[in-house]
C-alpha cells in the first residue's frame, strides 16, 4: 500500500467497485445523525453533532454537497483527486454555514466526515471528526484515518493505551468537524488500490465498540452488503450506543461483470435518506431494505432491552451527550499545574491586597485612652477576628479625669486622623483644656514606635 500527500492525474481505470451501506439508528437513540453515501466512485460517511441543533441535517447536508463528486474521472491532468475531495468538503462547510445564518436555532450543528474517492486505480480520502476509514488487505486491516478526537491525543502522547480509549469518560470529545465556523483543516492523502481490496467507511458507533480483529474477521469473508450488515449487527450486539453506519466497497478488476443482485446505483443512508424521502413526499420513518429504497437500516432493537435500562439509557442523562461532543479546540493539557499556578496567583493578589490594606492602616493615627492617659495610637481603632489594627504610638501627660465629660467620652471612642501631626496638635489642644489646677506638658515620646 502506498500513500501520497497530493493528487496526480488520474491514471485509467483498472479497477470498479462494489458497494454496499448500512445505517440503523441504534439501541438509545432516537433519530438517527448519521448519513452515507455510496456509488461507482464515491464512500463517504458522515456523523452529525449538535443533539438539539439537530446533527442530522448537518450530516444529511453535508452529504448532499459530497455526493457531487460521484462522476467518472477525467482526462484532464489538473483534474486532481484530492483537489477535488478538498473542494467538496470546503463546499458541505460552507452550505452548512449557511443554513446556520438563515436558521440560528441550527447554531451548534456540525458533523464529522470521512469520504474516498475512487478513480478506477486510486481513492483520494478526505478526513475531519471520528469516523473512520480502513483498508482490508490480504488478510490484515490497516486504520487509514486518525481520529481527530481528545483521547487520539492522549494516546499520541502515549498516556492511554487504545483499548483504554474505548471507555474514557470523554471519548466522544471530537476537535474538528464541519460547522460552517472554524477552517476544519482535513487530513487529505492517496491510497493505491489493488484488485481485492476491501474499503470500510464507518461512523463511531461501530468503530468505537469493535476492535481491530473483530472489524477484520468481519470483512474477511462474503460479499459488501453481508459486510455492512453484520458489522452494523454486531456493532449494536456490543454494545453501541450511537448510531450506526457502515459502507464497504471491494475493488475488483474493471472488467468483472456485476453479480446477481449486485448494486449498480448510488445508495444513500441514514439522515440523508430520510430527508430524501420527506421531500418526495414518501415515509419519514424507517425504509425497509437498501436496494429498493435509500436506507438499510434494520429492525429495530430497543424491544430486546429491558424496560429499565431501556429507560435509563435514554433518559438518565438530561443533557444530550451530543451537544457537548463537538469542541473545536485544542485539548487541556497539564490542567494540575495549570490550577496550582492559578491558585499561586490568587493567593498572590490576595497577599498583595493585604499588605496593602495594612500599609493604609500605618498611616493612620487615632487619639485614644490607655490607663487612664490620653494616647496616641498608630493604625485603626477595630479589631479583625480579636486582633487589634493599631498600636500605642505616643504616651501623653494628659489625664482623661481632668478633662471635661464631654472630651472624655471623645477620646475613650477614638479620634481618628489621617496624619501625626493632626493627631499631636489634638493632643496639645486637650493639654490645655485640663482643669486650671493642673499643669499639662503636652506629649512625651514613649519610644514605643516611630
Amino acid at each position: 500500500m502506498t500513500a501520497s500527500p497530493e493528487g496526480t492525474p488520474e491514471p485509467t481505470a483498472t479497477l470498479r467497485l462494489r458497494f454496499a451501506a448500512v445505517s440503523d439508528v441504534g439501541r438509545v437513540r432516537k433519530d438517527n445523525q448519521d448519513s452515507g453515501y455510496v456509488g461507482p466512485w464515491l464512500l463517504a460517511v458522515c456523523d452529525g453533532v449538535g443533539g438539539a441543533a439537530r446533527g442530522d441535517i448537518a450530516s444529511a447536508t453535508a452529504i448532499s454537497q459530497l455526493r457531487k463528486i460521484d462522476v467518472p474521472p477525467t482526462d484532464d491532468p489538473d483534474h486532481d483527486l484530492l483537489g477535488r475531495v478538498a473542494g467538496a468538503l470546503h463546499r458541505a462547510h460552507d452550505r452548512i454555514g449557511e443554513l446556520v445564518d438563515e436558521d440560528p436555532a441550527l447554531n451548534g450543528t456540525s458533523t464529522t466526515a470521512t469520504l474516498a474517492l475512487f478513480d478506477g486505480a486510486r481513492v483520494g480520502l478526505g478526513h475531519v471528526g471520528d469516523s473512520r476509514a480502513y483498508l482490508y488487505r490480504s488478510g490484515e486491516i490497516t486504520q487509514l484515518t486518525a481520529d481527530h478526537t481528545f483521547v487520539q491525543t492522549l494516546i499520541d502522547e502515549g498516556r492511554i493505551t487504545a483499548d483504554e480509549a474505548r471507555v474514557h469518560p470523554n471519548r466522544n470529545l471530537i476537535l474538528k468537524a464541519l460547522d460552517g465556523v472554524h477552517e476544519a483543516e482535513p487530513d487529505l492523502f492517496v491510497i493505491e488500490l489493488a484488485a481485492g481490496d476491501r474499503l470500510l467507511l464507518c461512523s463511531d458507533g461501530a468503530s468505537g465498540v469493535l476492535p481491530d480483529g473483530r472489524l477484520a474477521d468481519i470483512l474477511s469473508s462474503g460479499s459488501p452488503e453481508y459486510a455492512a450488515v453484520e458489522l452494523v449487527r454486531a456493532s449494536l450486539e456490543a454494545g453501541s450506543s450511537d448510531n450506526v453506519t457502515c459502507l464497504v466497497a471491494d475493488a475488483v478488476p474493471a472488467e468483472t461483470p456485476a453479480g446477481p443482485g449486485e448494486a449498480t446505483e448510488p445508495l444513500v443512508v441514514g439522515a440523508a435518506a430520510e430527508r430524501r424521502l420527506q421531500r418526495r413526499g414518501g415515509m419519514g420513518g424507517l425504509f425497509r431494505g437498501h436496494r429498493s429504497g435509500d436506507t438499510g437500516e434494520l429492525e429495530p432493537v430497543l424491544a430486546d432491552i429491558p424496560d429499565d435500562v431501556r429507560d435509563h439509557a435514554i433518559t438518565a442523562d438530561p443533557i444530550d451527550p451530543e451537544e457537548a461532543r463537538y469542541a473545536p479546540r485544542a485539548p487541556r493539557r497539564f490542567v494540575w499545574l495549570k490550577r496550582i499556578l492559578a491558585t499561586l496567583v490568587l493567593v498572590g493578589l490576595v497577599w498583595i491586597g493585604l499588605a496593602w490594606a495594612w500599609s493604609w492602616t500605618q498611616q493612620q493615627y487615632y487619639v485614644g485612652e490607655q490607663d487612664g492617659s490620653v494616647v496616641i495610637f498608630r493604625g485603626i481603632n477595630t479589631e479583625l477576628a480579636g486582633l487589634a489594627l493599631s498600636d500605642p504610638y505616643e504616651t501623653t501627660d494628659v489625664s482623661l479625669d481632668r478633662l471635661s465629660e464631654i472630651e472624655a467620652d471623645r477620646v475613650r471612642e477614638g479620634i481618628a486622623y489621617d496624619n501625626l501631626a493632626d493627631a499631636e496638635a489634638k493632643v496639645r489642644d486637650l493639654a490645655a483644656r485640663q482643669t486650671p489646677d493642673e499643669t499639662a506638658t503636652g506629649t512625651t515620646d514613649t519610644g514605643a514606635s516611630g
